[in-house]
């Protein structure tokens, strides 16, 4: 068959092509999908999963103008290979290139900017109501979720209040038995129960062998069949959970078979008020080996392959920050049972396997369901245990009022544990760790931690439990390094001198101490001597070494891998501020402000990002050199706290 999805100029094509037709372009679109995998780190598994569910969605509907909300965006890739992107999707995740999420500025067709799970149903509910009330009630709204994102809070709030409005609605349940790893929990129980029914899934399939079976069948003929199904199905495997708050069930439905995908979807689209269309499909679909393994397919290194036989897979051979965190946190529950570890449907991400292999009487999974997880792990603190609530830096902001409710109110000994802190490469700003010194550090009682290397992370941890009250440890998706320079104990508060020097003062937070210790030594050669400190404790501040250190240099620049305001540098000019306040602290050079810009930083490849915001070494030494030439030319000591610049406005 002649090839479709390069021809394909808009998906309103699919009303008019054949099933066969469709088959053929779902084949297309999985080799486009297995093409772009062999050349860089993507979502695969998942994306995989949706080709024919995708297809259909936009067969049926048209949203140019009714509106399509995939939740936890990742599986975006199919939809924007027929919504006109075909040609640029080879640039995907790449620097410049098609964002790996749903993004309103690439095309019309992506509403929102969905990199967290569970909020699809509220927005789409919210684009139903904001249509009608503004006389569009035409318009069909559509919300895909997952399985695993199901049991978010967030999720049956949007249904609950659904069911009370009335307003058309479909939610499509893409049940797949998995969100990264396999799904956890009693609603996982209950929807495996439909899996598992065969005398129900007999009885659905008589039935629909009967509707087939109908001479000229009407439509009012086939609602009247699917409505003796839904009596069936709610009286044997309890569809009534979704009916009790309002909203109509239907399925299920395989999500592979593009006639059935069709026939369900045509029969859903005007029905009244909220309707819920559970739809199975299967990780990696279509790839064996995806089929086989869809954790480790999920965003697998990039691997050459030969028709469904992987060849090889380029994996890297350099350890991260979380290998060491979670090699940490093993140690450390083998040294005290009252450790525990605390993810929220991480598990891989989070390279917690061994550890859930270990200990499994002290690892919990709560699934994609944040502000439990935190607030789970302060019952645990409060009975004398030790948690450990390890999730990624952009994932923890959902739990923001229970880290200060039920932990740092409280001054319970919690450990989090901020993985993906700072700038995630490819992934972009949905996942980039930007806000959480600015979050973590506002709480009374919060000790926050930033490592500079592998040493100082492994002894962090160690530190942390055994403090008495709530800590954060921020560490990066990047390369593990050690430093070699004779280092301090870790103490509550205390910074530690890396390199001497009388020209300038670098205070690093975290791990851009490695940048910071490159651009010295660039500069030592050029004959500039700069004095290096790293932060470690971003709160408490070491004020004792940190502002005489301020105080005797020309001027300084705080380094951090966050977003600016709120940041580790405006600790310093706070702290600086409240110093000279006091009458403790004479006049300071300028101090320049050195991390992530006001603005929500794109996709990209991390060191391309670092470069391109001048927070690498090479934009770090310049901007050394541009504050002392100008500290040569001033004829009067200076007597203020410079402005607070980024590095994007350092030029």
């Amino acid at each position: 068959m002649e090839e479709i999805l390069s021809r394909l100029t808009s998906p309103r094509q699919l009303a008019e092509m054949s099933n066969e037709q469709l088959e053929h372009l779902a084949s297309e679109v999985r080799q486009a999908l297995c093409d772009v995998v062999a050349s860089r780190t993507a979502h695969f598994a998942s994306n995989l999963g949706v080709v024919e569910l995708c297809l259909a969605l936009h067969r049926v509907f048209d949203f140019s103008s009714d509106r399509l909300i995939w939740d936890t965006g990742h599986q975006i890739y199919p939809h924007k290979l027929i919504t006109g992107r075909y040609a640029e999707f080879p640039s995907i995740r790449t620097k410049g290139g098609l964002m790996g999420y749903p993004n309103p500025n690439e095309s019309p067709y992506d509403l929102f900017m969905t990199g967290h799970a569970g909020c699809s149903v509220s927005t789409a509910l919210g684009l139903a109501m904001g249509d009608s009330m503004l006389g569009e009630p035409e318009r069909h709204s559509v919300a895909v979720i997952g399985d695993g994102a199901l049991p978010s809070g967030i999720v049956f709030e949007a249904l609950n209040n659904a069911g009370f409005l009335k307003r058309k609605l479909l939610v499509i349940l893409n049940d797949n038995k998995m969100s990264i790893c396999p799904r956890v929990g009693g609603l996982a129980a209950y929807l495996d129960t439909v899996r598992t029914n065969s005398w129900y899934r007999s009885v659905k399939q008589e039935m629909g062998d009967l509707i087939k079976g109908v001479p000229m069948v009407g439509e009012s003929v086939e609602r009247v069949l699917t409505n003796v199904k839904d009596s069936i199905k709610t009286s044997i495997h309890g569809g009534a959970l979704f009916e009790a708050l309002g909203v109509r069930y239907f399925g299920p439905v395989d999500g592979h078979s593009l006639p059935q995908l069709i026939r369900y979807l045509e029969m859903v689209k005007d029905a009244d008020g909220p309707v819920l269309l559970h739809v199975f499909t299967e990780k990696g679909r279509g790839f064996k080996p995806a089929e086989a393994d869809p954790v480790f397919f999920h965003t697998p290194a990039p691997f050459e392959c030969d028709d469904d036989f992987v060849v090889s897979i380029k994996k890297s051979s350099t350890e991260a920050y979380t290998d060491v965190a979670s090699r940490a946190i093993g140690n450390a529950m083998r040294a005290d049972s009252r450790v525990s570890v605390i993810t929220a449907a991480m598990c891989q991400g989070n390279k917690l396997e061994k550890v859930r292999e270990e200990f499994p009487d002290q690892f919990f999974d709560v699934g994609i369901c944040e502000s439990h997880a935190v607030a789970f792990a302060a019952g645990q603190a409060k009975a004398g245990c030790r948690p450990i609530v390890d999730i990624y830096s952009t994932f923890l902001q959902r739990s923001y009022d229970q880290i200060f409710q039920e932990v740092a109110l409280q001054n319970l000994p919690v450990l989090f544990m901020l993985d993906r802190a700072g700038l995630t490469g490819p992934d972009g700003p949905t996942h980039h760790g930007s806000f959480d010194l600015g979050y973590m550090r506002l709480f009374p009682n919060m000790a926050v931690m930033a490592p500079g290397d592998e040493h100082d992370l492994e002894a962090m941890v160690a530190w942390s439990l055994t403090h008495d009250g709530p800590t954060a440890i921020r560490y990066p998706k990047a390369a593990r390094v050690r430093h070699d320079f004779p280092r301090q104990p870790m103490q509550l508060g205390k910074a530690e001198q890396v390199c001497e020097g009388s020209d300038g003062l670098l205070i690093a937070c975290g791990t851009m101490l490695g940048e910071a210790i490159k651009a010295a030594e660039t500069l030592r050669g050029e004959g500039l001597e700069v004095a290096v400190l790293n932060a470690r404790f971003i709160k408490p501040l070491d004020t004792e070494l940190i502002l005489p250190a301020i105080e005797s240099a020309p001027w300084t620049i705080t380094l951090e891998e966050n977003a600016l305001p709120t940041g580790f540098g405006s600790a310093v000019v706070e702290a600086i501020n409240d110093a000279r306040a006091a009458g403790s602290l004479g006049d300071v050079g300028p101090v320049l402000r050195l991390g992530l810009p006001d603005r929500f930083v794109e996709h990209g490849d991390r060191g391309e990002l670092f470069a391109d915001l001048g927070i690498d070494a090479a934009g770090i030494a310049a901007a050394c050199r541009r504050l002392a030439e100008s500290s040569s030319k001033s004829t009067a000591p200076p007597s203020q706290v410079g402005s607070a610049a980024s590095a994007a406005s350092l030029g």
